[in-house]
């Protein structure tokens, strides 16, 4: 599970749906006709707009490969106010899932979106992005003891990755909960080491994470539903993250 699994971060009205394989399965019509928000240039489609392609780069290639988009990722980072290093984390994820899984079709936008609700692209709480991707303070969500609506979950690592030797917590810019990480953490910075607290490496988690969750396809509006609803159990929550993954997609501030 991701940190949206676990936690209701407000009270929100849910839309319910038949549970498939232990997922969240929506409706296709509950998909194909979302509200949006009052803003008639940003798209309201589903999957979001993949916005401008990534190019190709060697995703084998020795140190941090997100610094091979970075003429990429310079214009966009401008016009959206993404932090730059985030967005070549976004486009290098994206882009080692399009050369190693390019059945599943996520956009970088998608890992965007999520990533500016989870965490406003590992700024929340006054972090800093350094430029090999670490976010300092680290960025820790509430403790999952099964009160303010949280579910609870008790200590899976010895406090060794949240520092929480009691309850599972929340970590890093994608929110990954121990467990979770345990199991899609990935070195993605070329360091040597799977750390939810780096934006290279929960970006490219977090898309392989997303992948698994649409059983292996993003790119229709029931899967790509499927798999946000998954990181966090909510409608609005994928209308947040729909919302600015689209608005990034033509390169507007959101």
């Amino acid at each position: 599970m991701v940190a949206g699994e676990a936690v209701t971060r407000r009270r929100r009205r849910r839309v319910l749906a038949p549970i498939v394989g232990g997922l969240t399965v929506l409706l296709a019509s509950a998909c194909l006709d979302l509200p949006s928000i009052n803003r008639p240039d940003i798209p309201d489609g589903i999957p979001p707009g993949a916005g401008a392609p990534t190019p190709y780069i060697d995703i084998n290639a020795p140190g941090r490969t997100s610094e091979l988009l970075r003429d990429w990722a310079a214009p966009i980072a401008d016009a959206t106010g993404v932090p730059f290093i985030a967005m070549e984390a976004y486009g290098n994820a994206a882009e080692i899932q399009r050369q190693q899984h390019p059945e599943c079709g996520i956009a970088w936008t998608t890992l965007a979106g999520v990533a500016a609700v989870e965490s406003k692209h590992g700024t929340h709480g006054g972090a800093d992005i350094a430029p090999n991707g670490d976010t300092s303070p680290p960025i820790r969500g509430v403790p999952l003891d099964g009160t303010r609506g949280n579910l609870q979950i008790r200590d899976t690592d010895n406090g060794r990755l949240d520092g929480d030797a009691t309850h599972d917590r929340a970590m890093g810019p994608f929110q990954f909960i121990p467990e979770t990480w345990k199991r899609y953490g990935v070195d993605a910075n070329g360091d040597g080491r799977a750390d939810p607290d780096n934006i290279d490496d929960a970006a490219l988690s977090a898309a392989r994470y997303l992948c698994v969750s649409a059983g292996g396809d993003m790119t229709t509006p029931e899967s790509w539903e499927k798999a946000v609803k998954v990181y966090n159990n909510s409608m609005k929550y994928v209308l947040d993250v729909r919302d600015r993954a689209n608005a990034y997609s033509i390169n507007v501030r959101y």
